[in-house]
């Protein structure tokens, strides 16, 4: 999987194919060349899912710090993991 396809799933998609892999690296009946391959597919969707989860982090505080005491929320651009 593409650093592109990686970075358009949802958290969830992302965190269930990762589960995935890493289901697949541990049956240890994978060859070497796969194994590699998986390895840097697990690598991209856990930095996607680090992104994603630091982005709803910095939403959460940016809504706690609201100076007026009220709701006030602006979007952050997201980071993509690359």
């Amino acid at each position: 999987m593409d650093t592109d396809k990686t970075a358009k799933l949802s958290f969830e998609a992302a965190l269930s194919r990762l589960e995935s892999v890493v289901d697949a690296m541990e049956q240890g009946d994978v060859p070497l060349a796969e194994l590699l391959a998986k390895y840097e597919e697990g690598s991209k969707l856990l930095k996607a899912c680090e992104a994603r989860l630091k982005d709803a982090e910095m939403k959460i505080e940016k809504l706690r710090k609201a100076k007026d005491g009220g709701t006030a929320f602006e979007p952050i651009e997201s980071r993509r993991a690359e």
